[in-house]
C-alpha cells in the first residue's frame, strides 16, 4: 500500500475517534450532573481522558508518519509508543479519582441518584458508539501496525464493558426505589464506579507494560526464532546468528549475521543477502533489514592435501 494512503487512513481513524470521544464526554457530563450518578460521572471522567488520549493519538499518528531525517535516522515511529504511555498515565490518574469518590460515597456521603430514562439512554448510546469506533480502530491498527491506534481501540473496548456495569448499577438504584426491602442496592451505583475503575486499572497496566517494552526496544516474543528458521532455510546460508529486532511505532528494524561461502564473488554474496531480506520481510512486512555476511571457517588440510578428518 502507498505510505501516503496508509497515513491518511490512520489520520481519518484518529480524527473520528476524537469526534466520538468529544460527543460522549459531553453527553455523560450533562446526564451525570443532572442525575447525580457517580457511575455516569466516573464514565464521563473516563471518556474525558479518552478524549485527551484521542487527541494525543491524533497528533502522534501525524508525527510518526514523518519520514526519517538527519536527526531521526530510524524515523519518528516512537512517537506512537510515547503517546500510548501518555494514555496509560492519564487513565491511571482518573482511576485514582474515581476510586476516591466512590469510597467516599460508600462510607460517609449519601447521594441521591436519579436513574432516569436519560441516564440509561446516554449509556446505551455510549455502548453503540464505542462498539463502532473500537471495531474501526482495531481494523486500521492491525492493517498498519499502529500501537497508538491499538491503544485507542483497547480503551474504547473496555468502555463497552464499563458502560454495561454502570447500567447494572443504575438498574440496582431503580430496583431499590421500587422495592424498599432492596435499599442496599442504592449503593450499586458507587460499586459500579469502583468496578469501572478496576477494569481501567487492569487494562492500563497491560498497555503500560507493552508500551514500556516498546520504548526499551524489547524484541517481540518468538520473532527471533521465526527469523532464524526462515533465514537458515535460504539456499546458500550456512548459519544465522546475532539477530536483533526492534520496532518503532509500526516499523520494524532487523539486524542479523549470516555465515556464507567465503569464496563466492561479492555480487553473488549481495544477491544472497537480498534473498535473506525478502525472507525476513515475509514475516515482518515493510521491515528495514540489515544483513551482515560472514565467511564460513576454512577447514584446514594436512600436508598431504587431505582433510585431516577424512579417512586415510
Amino acid at each position: 500500500m502507498n505510505p501516503a494512503t496508509g497515513n491518511q487512513e490512520k489520520n481519518i481513524a484518529a480524527l473520528n475517534s476524537v469526534a466520538a470521544a468529544f460527543l460522549l464526554t459531553g453527553l455523560k457530563v450533562v446526564v451525570g450532573l443532572l442525575s447525580g450518578s457517580m457511575g455516569i460521572l466516573a464514565e464521563a471522567a473516563h471518556s474525558g481522558l479518552d478524549l485527551a488520549a484521542a487527541i494525543v493519538t491524533c497528533l502522534a499518528v501525524r508525527a510518526a508518519s514523518k519520514p526519517p531525517d538527519r536527526d531521526h535516522a530510524y524515523g519518528h515511529g516512537k512517537v506512537e509508543n510515547l503517546s500510548a504511555l501518555v494514555e496509560t498515565l492519564l487513565l491511571l490518574a482518573t482511576c485514582a479519582w474515581i476510586i476516591r469518590e466512590s469510597l467516599h460515597r460508600l462510607t460517609s456521603q449519601h447521594a441521591d441518584v436519579d436513574a432516569s430514562i436519560w441516564a440509561f439512554a446516554v449509556m446505551g448510546i455510549s455502548i453503540a458508539v464505542d462498539v463502532s469506533r473500537s471495531r474501526m480502530l482495531y481494523r486500521v491498527a492491525a492493517k498498519h501496525r499502529s500501537q497508538a491506534l491499538e491503544a485507542d481501540a483497547l480503551h474504547f473496548s473496555t468502555d463497552i464493558w464499563s458502560s454495561a456495569v454502570v447500567i447494572l448499577g443504575l438498574l440496582g438504584v431503580r430496583l431499590a426505589g421500587w422495592y424498599p426491602g432492596l435499599g442496599f442496592l442504592m449503593q450499586a451505583d458507587a460499586v459500579a464506579a469502583l468496578i469501572v475503575a478496576g477494569i481501567v486499572v487492569v487494562v492500563s497496566g497491560r498497555l503500560g507494560v507493552r508500551t514500556i517494552q516498546a520504548l526499551l526496544d524489547s524484541s517481540p516474543p518468538g520473532v527471533d526464532d521465526k527469523i532464524k528458521a526462515v533465514v537458515a532455510a535460504v539456499d546458500g546460508v550456512f548459519d544465522c546468528h546475532a539477530i536483533r529486532v526492534r520496532h518503532s511505532g509500526p516499523y520494524y528494524f532487523v539486524d542479523l549475521h549470516i555465515t556464507v561461502d567465503g569464496e563466492q564473488s561479492l555480487r553473488l554474496a549481495h544477491e544472497l543477502t537480498e534473498r535473506v531480506e525478502h525472507a525476513v520481510e515475509a514475516i515482518l512486512p515493510g521491515a528495514d533489514v540489515t544483513v551482515h555476511p560472514e565467511p564460513a571457517p576454512v577447514v584446514p588440510k594436512s600436508r598431504s592435501g587431505q582433510n585431516p578428518s577424512a579417512p586415510g
